[in-house]
């Protein structure tokens, strides 16, 4: 889209742009009242402004040269009258127009904010978290450049323009029209840079997202740099795309500078013509001196919101560029909605069914027509090497994706007929990377079921056995955790995110290698939480470590995205089966973690 929108009378172009400039309006069109009294304001400046051109031959003619008292004191009240009534409209204008600029762009970015926590899985699988956050951040603020500068100014610079045209031409329509013929080539460098920049704008932009993608991921894994002593490679890094940003944005700044002094030349040129033709006519007698001087006063003010539309301009084409960029994400689809008619979604009482399942990720076959029913309240294990598609076949449950072919029922109803809420709402979810919040341990547990008192907040935390590490906290449950929770152990977040679970009390539960990260001491405490968590629920177990489900009420062991064992542990083991491989591996080779570790990924 970058480099298309960035070619001369492209159609397309063209049409985006008047897709952006629409777009932006429908986010206007709620402030209409006070744009309209700013509206007045900027009308207000602009005649005052002319006023104060017109007012220069009567000052010259009538004080200065015919010696008038009279006139002197009506229009030393006239002007003072005319800075004042000013003063007070662009004092309107400013605070109206940025009123609503502000007003805009927080309701713009809490939409896209809103848009983007409602985007498919797979649009965050191949979006970086720093694209998107530059998107948030960077992005909007030159939007609110556009908004809250170029259209506020560009409107006062119009009415501007049109009330001191009206003076020139009522002083000498002559030259007027003199000054009309030369004025077009004044804004010749403001069209042609505009375009340049846009371009560049956009490059500069997408740099940016490039910047914060390395400036996220350094920082969240810095101890994993630390750790490997890159801190060298991580800084050129950045810095060779620091560089990039920065000849992007030189150009820019290269662009911006040359357009004013280009505007001042070439405007000076016809100031020259207008003086010469304007002091031969004084001197034939044809004008006043007055009647001369208030047309150039008139044309000297006219030049100066001409020549802001050049910087205008460029600050617009700026954001046009970023609202481009900003509409892309809000245009793409979010998660399915619920289908017509979807119905609510009952606590499961028989069983979840997978009937002939495929799921593919681009072209990749992930899943191949899986045939497996999970009955209410039991305990299914699922094993397999690392890429078997363990993780992809329970994400298929909650919908994070689709399947490509086939259905998954729950007690007979295909998810997809079902409400997302209702259905989402059935399962607790606890994985191997524990997602916590920079808040206090209170807020983290209770994330999700805002409704449940603190007393069931302590009763969740007691049976995920997090009580006493809680309660040994300066602040207790109030403890700020840090983000991701970086000041607690990796037991300890594990047991806050299955107090979570416990707390939410779903009857549909998926363990997600729940305990594979964790140290021996802590992967025992972790379990014990785990079995109060399981206590009565239907539960998909994925595990690393296959003494964890030796009592699983049935395993399921995938190879290549197909089921091809199902069984309890002593039947698995009584074949010559995939599981017992595994299995053996694990158990008969502990004296090479590394390759139990890559047995099963």
């Amino acid at each position: 889209m970058s480099e298309k929108t960035g070619q001369k009378g492209n159609p397309l172009d063209i049409h985006l742009t008047r897709s952006v400039y629409s777009r932006l309006l429908e986010y206007v069109k709620p402030y209409w009242r006070r744009l309209a009294v700013a509206m007045v304001c900027m009308i207000g400046t602009a005649v005052c402004t002319a006023a104060s051109a017109y007012l220069i031959k009567p000052v010259l003619d009538d004080i200065f040269i015919n010696q008038r008292m009279d006139m002197l004191r009506l229009l030393s009240i006239a002007v003072l009258v005319m800075f004042l009534v000013k003063g007070i409209c662009a004092w309107g204008n400013s605070y109206l127009m940025n009123q609503v600029g502000q007003n805009i762009i927080a309701n713009m970015r809490q939409k896209l904010f809103s848009h983007i926590q409602n985007l498919p899985t797979r649009f965050f699988d191949r979006t970086p978290t720093g694209v998107l956050m530059s998107r948030i951040t960077n992005d909007i603020a030159q939007i609110q450049g556009a908004v809250s500068e170029a259209v506020t100014g560009l409107a006062r610079d119009f009415f501007t323009i049109l009330a001191l045209a009206v003076v020139i031409f009522y002083r000498d329509w002559q030259m007027a029209l003199i000054a009309m013929v030369i004025l077009p080539i004044a804004f010749f460098p403001i069209v042609k840079f505009g375009r340049m920049l846009r371009k560049i704008s956009t490059k500069s932009q997408e740099s940016m997202g490039d910047l914060s993608v390395i400036l996220h991921e350094t920082i969240a894994g810095n101890r994993i740099v630390k750790a490997f002593g890159m801190e060298g490679y991580e800084t050129t890094r950045f810095s060779r795309e620091n560089e990039r940003y920065l000849r992007y944005i030189m150009k820019s700044v290269f662009v911006r500078a040359l357009s004013s002094p280009l505007m001042e030349f070439l405007g000076g040129v016809g100031i020259v013509i207008i003086i010469w033709y304007g002091g031969y006519s004084v001197i034939q007698g044809v004008s006043t001196p007055g009647n001369f001087f208030s047309f150039m006063a008139a044309i000297i003010l006219l030049y100066e919101p001409v020549k802001r539309l050049s910087h205008l301009n460029n600050t617009l084409q700026q954001g046009v560029a970023a609202a481009l960029r900003v509409f892309s994400v809000m245009d793409t689809p979010t998660e399915p909605m619920d289908a017509r008619g979807a119905l609510e979604l009952p606590p499961i009482k028989h069983s979840i069914e997978f009937r002939d399942v495929s799921f593919r990720y681009g072209k990749d076959l992930v899943l191949d027509r899986v045939q497996l029913t999970v009955p209410a309240g039991k305990v299914v294990a699922i094993v397999g090497v690392s890429g078997s598609g363990k993780t992809t076949l329970v994400n298929l449950i909650p919908r994070f994706y689709d399947v490509t072919e086939g259905a998954i029922l729950i007690d007979g109803k295909d998810l997809r007929s079902v409400s997302l809420s209702s259905l989402r709402s059935q399962i607790g979810i606890v994985s191997q990377q524990t997602i916590l919040f920079n808040d206090s341990v209170r807020n983290n547990i209770g994330y999700g079921s805002p409704h449940k008192t603190f007393e069931e907040i302590v009763g969740a935390a007691k049976a995920a056995h997090a009580l006493d590490f809680i309660q040994r906290m300066p602040e207790g449950f109030d403890t700020v955790i840090g983000e991701q929770g970086l000041r607690l152990s990796g037991g300890e977040r594990q047991r806050l995110c299955i107090a979570r679970a416990i707390l939410k009390d779903a009857p549909i539960l998926i363990l997600d290698e729940a305990t594979s990260s964790l140290d021996s001491e802590s992967e025992l405490e972790v379990q014990k939480a785990l079995e109060n968590l399981m206590k009565g629920r239907t539960t998909l177990v994925i595990a690393h470590r296959l003494s964890t489900i030796k009592n699983a009420d049935r395993i399921v062991v995938l190879s290549r995205g197909r089921l091809v064992e199902e069984g309890r542990h002593e039947e698995l083991l009584k074949w010559d089966s995939e599981y017992r491989r595994l299995y053996e591996l694990q158990f008969t080779q502990v004296t090479d973690p590394v390759a139990n570790k890559v047995a099963l990924g």
